[in-house]
């Protein structure tokens, strides 16, 4: 990329802060308030939906038909199942991952009154003295798991004293770390990278004055992890829709880990031709590093959207994610690609108009 107009600094500050701020699905409220204040400083007009996503405009010379671009705010994490009679709880998960990646995890009990608890998620053989080689022999399932709680517990009603409850909200520790070779470690890179790579295109936008052709809307949704995604905050004026998500970075796989990466086809089928052609058209015309993917275990934002029946031209773009929904690794590089990206296309014509 000879020339970049995304602040890497903005970005990573952006991301820095989202990382911080515990949003698994049902529990966004926090993520929902710190994108809406970086909106407002960018002064950039948004609304919220009863359900709490942010739909944010920024206005074109064409208001209708437009386009938008789509990014979740929330992410994986874990609700209380079950309190147990050892004072330890089950869980459930929230979004699909393994629970391979929970071992070990550090996490927050959120309860109803607004009070934190903070605890590990183990397998239930966690004690290497105790257990030795059946350790490794206990199955690898969510029924083999349990929160131990950082309190002084020895019984359920031990912990329904600390007013922990059925339903009660797990939210997991990120862990992040930003490498001096432009690396970040940490879980929930998805999608948290991906808004932070939305909302650096949006302010290069705003500070350099840049005059867009069409309306584009920022839908920046709540429950893509559980499968729901874009389809409440869409509306029928929207022709074309750019999703942002991570793109998998692993062995068989064609995605860049450096650059964006044009998803081809996923679990709901082909994503459109045209406006991928156009996408892959921009990368090549402003020397963005790209490559193209299959996704095999992969919904998005798109695919709720068009199952609800939303007539408009869809895409996937994604930064370089490795490990997802485990414990995940991506480079700065691949986020400041994907802003790029969007840059070029937010100032661009629709492809049927093209």
């Amino acid at each position: 990329m000879s020339e970049t107009h995304i602040d890497r600094q903005y970005l990573s500050t952006v991301l820095a802060k989202l990382l911080t701020i515990d949003s698994p699905t049902g529990m966004t409220e926090g993520a929902v308030a710190y994108v809406c204040d970086e909106l407002r400083d960018l002064g950039v007009a948004f609304e919220l939906t009863r359900r709490g996503a942010i739909r944010a405009i920024l206005p074109g010379k064409q208001q209708s038909p437009n386009r938008a671009v789509a990014v979740h705010l929330d992410t994986l994490g874990a609700m209380v199942k079950q309190i147990k009679d050892n004072g330890r709880l089950e869980v459930s998960m929230i979004g699909h991952w393994s629970s391979r990646f929970a071992e070990g995890a550090r996490v927050t009990v959120y309860t109803d009154s607004g009070k934190t608890i903070r605890g590990t998620i183990l397998p239930v053989k966690a004690s290497g003295h105790t257990y030795n080689t059946e350790i490794d022999s206990q199955p690898v399932t969510w029924e083999q798991l349990e929160l131990r709680l950082d309190a002084r517990v020895s019984n359920g009603d031990d912990v329904r004293a600390l007013g922990i409850h059925v339903g009660d909200m797990v939210a997991v520790d990120t862990n992040v770390e930003f490498t001096e070779s432009g690396f970040v470690v940490s879980r929930h890179l998805d999608d948290k990278a991906g808004v932070a790579a939305v909302l650096s295109a949006i302010r290069a936008v705003v500070t350099g004055k840049v005059d867009l052709p069409v309306t584009c809307k920022f839908l920046f949704t709540i429950a893509e992890e559980v499968g729901l995604g874009a389809p409440h905050i869409l509306d029928d004026d929207i022709a074309e829709l750019v999703a942002v998500d991570n793109g998998t970075f692993a062995p068989d796989q064609n995605t860049s880990e450096y650059g964006v990466t044009i998803a081809m086809k996923d679990m709901s089928g082909p994503f459109d031709r045209k406006l991928n052609r156009h996408l892959l058209d921009l990368c090549v015309a402003n020397g963005i590093e790209h490559a193209r993917d299959v996704f095999k275990f992969y919904r998005s934002d798109v695919a709720s959207a068009l199952e609800a029946g939303y007539d408009t031209r869809a895409s996937l773009i994604c930064f370089g994610l490795d490990a997802s929904h485990g414990h995940e690794r991506a480079h700065v590089d691949s986020f400041v690609a994907v802003a790029e990206l969007l840059f070029a296309y937010l100032q661009g014509p629709m492809v049927d108009q093209a």
